[in-house]
């Protein structure tokens, strides 16, 4: 059941399933487009998230009931929509599995280092939502045998590349930031640029593999530690 709910005084955020599936981020992906081009001079920004789209509006121009209204026949025209989700590009990510963790990770999962690499490079995992910062994409789900709470105390800096595991999600830091996640490995791609259109390789719906290398790979693909 969609659900559609005041998120401050100027965003609306439309819940569109309880629980993320294979097919929700791409078919989220085309709602946002559908919502961009209908009423895109109302919004300021759109946020996809797992099963969620967060609007924010020109309060100048429209307010949530308004908007409410104005959403209502495109949601119903997108759920009455067949289901003709496309399996969404595929990128295969290549990551030397040497992070600070990788060692602290295998033992609470009662794992080898080779098991828990095994396991995270033969999952094929599906964009489901971008944020947190700039070109950081969610990779979701991780398999049940790696699924981690956060680190207790967050790191201060993770270098840019870095690949990471909380929860059942993973991703790829894609610049030097603080972070909580635990450290699997660096990959030697850039995954923001905003030089580059579109500025993040990774969309919505997406699907990634990771194929693991070693370091002399890893740096003659331009990667840096």
């Amino acid at each position: 059941m969609i659900r559609l709910e005041p998120a401050g005084a100027e965003a609306l955020l439309l819940v569109l399933a309880d629980r993320p599936d294979a097919q929700l981020p791409q078919r989220l992906a085309m709602l946002a487009e559908a919502i961009r081009a209908e009423l895109g001079e109302l919004l300021t920004d759109l946020v996809p998230g797992w099963t969620s789209l967060l609007l924010h509006y020109d309060l100048c121009r429209t307010d949530h009931l308004d908007l409410a209204a104005r959403l209502t026949p495109l949601l119903e025209r997108w759920l009455a929509e067949p289901l003709s989700v496309q399996p969404g590009r595929l990128h295969e990510i290549p990551v030397w599995y040497a992070g600070a963790d990788l060692p602290e990770v295998a033992a609470a999962c009662s794992l080898s280092v080779a098991q828990v690499i095994e396991l995270h490079s033969s999952t094929e995992y599906r964009v489901g939502a971008i944020g947190f910062a700039p070109g950081f994409a969610y990779l979701g789900e991780l398999h049940e045998r790696l699924a981690l709470p956060r680190r207790a105390t967050p790191r201060l800096h993770v270098p840019a590349g870095s690949l990471a595991i909380a929860e059942r999600q993973t991703a790829v830091y894609p610049q030097a930031s603080p972070g909580g996640w635990h450290l699997l490995g660096l990959c030697p791609w850039a995954f923001f640029d905003v030089r580059r259109t579109p500025p993040c390789p990774l969309l919505l719906g997406d699907r990634v593999r990771f194929l693991p290398i070693d370091e002399a790979a890893f740096r003659a693909a331009g990667g840096r530690s």
